[in-house]
This record gives structure tokens, C-alpha cells and sequence, in this order.
């Protein structure tokens, strides 16, 4: 299945675990690679774009000419583009712009300013985040392209905040040897164990099995 010439597969690289080593052993071709600001790096921009694929960039205080110069484009005369998830309080406005001839970084063709506010209980909250993209504005569109970075927070949230905060990860005092890699393996592990028996929301999932551990351990030896 492909998008125009990207691919609808998405590659969500952890942090924690990214070495590019690592992106070597994928292909990357006709694929859209998301990441976190600590990987705006040219090096790997450059490895994804060789491989045939495109990436989406958050670019923060980590890349300091980069991101001095995004926020110094003239964002309030780009035209947005605006969404409002159904169900919840929750406004997207994207806007988008062809990458300036002074802003140097490997691959770039896109920048683009993403702004989420979210009401609940009425009280209003705003983030904003800078982006940017190798994909161009045939492929990627205000509307695709504030999809791929919905995605990618996505994953954010069904993952890394669940096995972070839900978990205790972030809280937590083992931090020698190999045993945080086989803790985290193991938050990992009970994640996907509770989201095989149909919990959507894993810290009910949680509080259910502890009052019911003979119900946990059927879980994880079938």
C-alpha cells in the first residue's frame, strides 16, 4: 500500500533504543520515519533520505541555529490548516512552508508549525511544536503530513507514557547493568499482555488484576 510515493508504514524510533546501526538493519524505502527532537540530527536525516525514505523531524533547542531559524520564519503569514478531533476538546493547526534557502539541513523540504490545544474541564492548554519533513508538498500536504505527527503521538501515548508513567518507568531506581533493559522488557511485555484481553485503558487493566491475581497469572501463561 503506498501514499502517493511514500509507503503508510511508519517507523516510531524510541529514544532509548535508536543507534543508527539500528536504522541500517530496516528498509527504508517508500517509508515515513517519526522521531523525537534528540534525533534531528544530520547524520541520521542523511541515512534515511540514501535509503529511500522520508523523515519527520521535531526540531528543539538540541539544534540551536535550526531551531532559532524555524521559529524566526514569518509563521503568521502561512496560511493553517485546521482539524477538531470529534468527542474531545482538542484543535490542530498546522501550518506549512517550503524549506527557505538559508535553513541547511540534509534532505529538507518542508517546515511546518504545529499547534494543539486541548479543553478539558475548562481549562485550556496550547503546544506547540516545530517540524521538519524531507517530504515535499505533493506527498505531504498540511493534512498528511499534521496525520503522520497525530500518529507518532500516538504511539507516544499508547507506549512510552503508559510504560513511563503508568509503569513507574520514569520513577524507577535500577539503573545498573542489564536490569533496566529487562524491566523495561518486562513493562513491555504486561503492556501487550493487556491489550491481547481487550484493555484499552492499561491503569484499569491494572487495578482489575490485582484484585484478581489468579486471573493474571491464567493471562500470562496462555
Amino acid at each position: 500500500m503506498t501514499l502517493g510515493p511514500l509507503s503508510t508504514a511508519f517507523l516510531h524510533v524510541n529514544y532509548r533504543l535508536l543507534r543508527l546501526p539500528l536504522l541500517n538493519l530496516f528498509d527504508l524505502d517508500g517509508v515515513v520515519v517519526t522521531m523525537d527532537a534528540l534525533h534531528t540530527q544530520t547524520d541520521t536525516a542523511t541515512l534515511v533520505t540514501e535509503a529511500g525514505g522520508d523523515y519527520v523531524f521535531t526540531v528543539e533547542a538540541n539544534m540551536p541555529t535550526l531551531h532559532r531559524n524555524h521559529k524566526a520564519l514569518p509563521w503568521k503569514d502561512i496560511p493553517r490548516h485546521t482539524t477538531t478531533a470529534k468527542g474531545r476538546r482538542v484543535t490542530r493547526t498546522i501550518k506549512v512552508a517550503a524549506v527557505p534557502d538559508w535553513i541547511d539541513f540534509p534532505g529538507a523540504a518542508q517546515v511546518a508549525q504545529l499547534r494543539r490545544t486541548v479543553t478539558r474541564r475548562g481549562k485550556k492548554t496550547v503546544e506547540v511544536v516545530h517540524l521538519i519533513t524531507s517530504a515535499d508538498h505533493i506527498a505531504a500536504p498540511p493534512s498528511t503530513l499534521a496525520s503522520w505527527v497525530q500518529g507518532h503521538w500516538g504511539i507516544e501515548n499508547k507506549l512510552h507514557w503508559v510504560r513511563d508513567v503508568t509503569f513507574g518507568g520514569d520513577l524507577s531506581r535500577v539503573r545498573t547493568g542489564q536490569t533496566p533493559r529487562i524491566m523495561a522488557t518486562c513493562r513491555n511485555v504486561a503492556v501487550s499482555l493487556l491489550r491481547i484481553a481487550g484493555w484499552g485503558n492499561i491503569a484499569a487493566g491494572l487495578r482489575h488484576y490485582t484484585r484478581q491475581p489468579d486471573q493474571a497469572l491464567a493471562l500470562a501463561l496462555t
